[in-house]
């Protein structure tokens, strides 16, 4: 700390060294030009009376002919030369240079014009003070908020300093509550340049429970220290599919299913069991997983109790057995046959999403005739709304509540009431097509408030619970 004390007092003292060596260097330059313009304006005068001296030098020296020709006509004793005389002698009078010629200066020599009044900037000057070192803003937790997938963050000054140029904001992600470990994977991602005294970062997926903050003032010349870290508790529902319960049809990667005709063939799948890298290898080993939610296990449906026949299927990892969440999910529009909601983990290798009382969907049908339903129990009720090309899904286990939206306008498409009494899984169906899953994401606010005025249940849920 010694060392780096004296390193900084160095450079600091270099940085004031410079700033005032280009002050003086910006003075000399100006002091220069001005030089410059009074020789410039020195000489233009100086010329200027120069040829008005001379032109009276030439005016005298015409005057003193003419005065010695009056005095010779005056000595004549000839009467009748004189008229004459006289007549000549008042011709070159009008004519002399003499009569002519202005005795005022053409010029002035007042110089006042280009001189230089520093009061103002001496005061200035003598006003200057050290920008000193901004003091730590304070998080306040209070008006921060997380919310949609959003935070905003909102500090405060402890001292009020109008110096402040900006802020510079840190976060990352983390699953540990409390202060920032000192050993963490995950990088501090830097926002600069903020100019008020919060800041809302938008977009952001939840796949970690926590994320730090921490921020420090900047002035001209020195940045702060950073504030005490906070962290904030982010809530979301964050899983992935199980590729050990798909059917074979289905290539699983991740997040994302598309349903392949030659999937099935019993030689591909030995050969990709074998070698561990198929659909059959569960993604909870993949190294690219870390630590597993507690609720996250190994699936009990692997090798022969995967689904099969015509139960294209696959489940999600994350057991839901109490609490809100959410997940949306974008199909391909020509998908011949697609289905998303939820089930228990005793659903039948054999079952049809929404066919049996094990669990509940909307399903999307676009072989032979279109059609937008929902299921439960083998019962279906048409829905007359336009088909959505992405899906949220809304589940409030204590409640018995499954709701269904349109994720881009939120309009709610329909809803399940029902009494839950096994914990459930995220449940996805699609035959010739394909579809993506997004987790990670909160409850929208626009989904709380309609749950909250009871406007997300239907009339027509009751053929369906």
């Amino acid at each position: 700390m010694l060392l780096n004390v004296e390193a900084n007092s160095a450079k600091v003292q270099e940085d004031l060294e410079a700033e005032f060596q280009s002050l003086f260097s910006l003075l000399e330059e100006l002091k220069e030009g001005m030089l410059m313009k009074i020789k410039q304006d020195r000489a233009s005068r100086t010329y200027e009376l120069q040829n008005q001296l001379a032109a009276c030098t030439r005016a005298l020296e015409s005057s003193e002919e003419l005065l010695e020709t009056a005095n010779q006509t005056l000595q004549a004793m000839d009467s009748e030369d004189f008229p004459q005389a006289a007549k000549q002698i008042k011709d070159g009078v009008t004519m002399a240079p003499a009569f002519r010629l202005s005795l005022k200066a053409k010029v002035s020599d007042n110089m006042s014009h280009l001189m230089v009044d520093f009061a103002q900037e001496r005061q200035m000057l003598q006003a200057l003070k050290f920008l000193p070192v901004p003091s730590a803003p304070v998080i306040d937790l209070a008006e921060s908020l997380v919310a949609d997938n959003c935070v905003t963050l909102v500090w405060r000054m402890p001292d009020e300093d109008s110096k402040i140029d900006h802020y510079v904001l840190e976060y990352r992600r983390t699953n540990f509550e409390g202060p920032p470990r000192l050993k963490e994977d995950q990088p501090w991602m830097v926002i600069e340049g903020i100019r008020q005294t919060e800041y809302t970062l938008t977009g952001l997926k939840f796949d970690m429970k926590y994320m730090n903050f921490r921020v420090k003032a900047c002035n001209k010349a020195v940045a702060g220290e950073f504030s005490e870290p906070v962290t904030l508790e982010t809530p979301a529902f964050m899983f992935r599919l199980d590729a050990s319960t798909s059917h074979q049809n289905l290539r699983v990667d991740d997040l994302s299913v598309e349903w392949d005709a030659m999937g099935g063939k019993v030689q591909d799948i030995k050969a990709r069991e074998k070698d561990g890298k198929g659909r059959t290898a569960s993604p909870i080993n993949s190294p690219a997983r870390g630590t597993p939610s507690p609720k996250r296990m190994p699936s009990g449906r692997g090798g022969r109790d995967r689904f099969t026949a015509e139960s294209y299927t696959v489940l999600g990892d994350t057991l839901i057995d109490g609490g809100e969440h959410y997940w949306e999910v974008r199909y391909e529009p020509d998908s011949k046959a697609f289905g998303v909601g939820v089930a228990y983990r005793s659903l039948g290798r054999f079952e049809q999403l929404g066919k049996t009382a094990a669990s509940w969907c909307l399903h999307v049908n676009n072989w032979l005739q279109v059609s937008f339903t929902a299921k439960h129990a083998n019962k279906v009720k048409v829905l007359d709304a336009p088909v959505p090309d992405c899906l949220g899904v809304h589940c409030d286990f204590h409640q018995g509540l499954l709701s269904f939206y349109n994720a881009r306008t939120k309009q709610v498409l329909h809803t399940f009431k029902t009494r839950f009494t096994q914990p459930l899984l995220p449940a996805f169906t699609v035959w010739c097509g394909s579809f993506q899953v997004t987790t990670g994401l909160q409850v929208p606010s626009a989904v709380r408030c309609l749950q909250k005025r009871g406007s997300a249940t239907s009339s027509s849920n009751t053929s369906l619970t």
